[in-house]
């Protein structure tokens, strides 16, 4: 039996806010699908996917002062799963982008390295993604735009 089309109005009404494009979590969701069929395609070109791009711009990023990066510490940095950032890490081991050796400080955790390869596939990488950056969210989304301040805002680091 289908739904009665009068109750669905009456409960669009009611209970929500009136229509998808009124709630700003249904917006971002679609926003974030649209961005990362865009960069995936876009990193393609440097055979990346856009969460090993993220993964391996974060071991570097986290590298630059020791030199290793946690994996604890890359996942709490990403918001990613650990399972997730573990899976990223031996594909991009894999694609000798990056080593991974035990923690002597954080058993059963692992350190790791970026390698020159991974150097070389990020400074490919890095030019297609802030295409896309700039090609959806323009000057709102440069670093000091409004949109940059808003969203970081929203996660507590304005």
């Amino acid at each position: 039996m289908a739904a009665d089309r009068r109750a669905l109005a009456q409960m669009f009404a009611d209970v929500t806010l009136g229509s998808p494009d009124n709630a700003i979590g249904f917006v971002l969701w679609r926003l974030v699908h649209r961005f990362q069929r865009k960069i995936d395609r876009a990193l393609a070109e440097a055979n990346l996917t856009h969460l090993q791009f993220t993964t391996l711009a974060l071991v570097a990023w986290l590298s630059r002062e020791e030199g290793v990066a946690q994996q604890v510490e890359i996942s709490r940095q990403g918001d990613i799963h650990p399972m997730q950032v573990s899976l990223m890490l031996k594909t991009l081991a894999a694609k000798g982008l990056v080593i991974r050796t035990p923690s002597e400080a954080r058993p059963p955790g692992k350190c790791v390295e970026i390698t020159p390869e991974g150097i070389a596939a990020l400074r490919r990488a890095m030019p297609l993604a802030i295409e896309v950056q700039r090609d959806m969210f323009g000057e709102p989304g440069r670093p000091g735009g409004s949109l940059l301040k808003a969203l970081l805002q929203s996660l507590g680091r304005s």
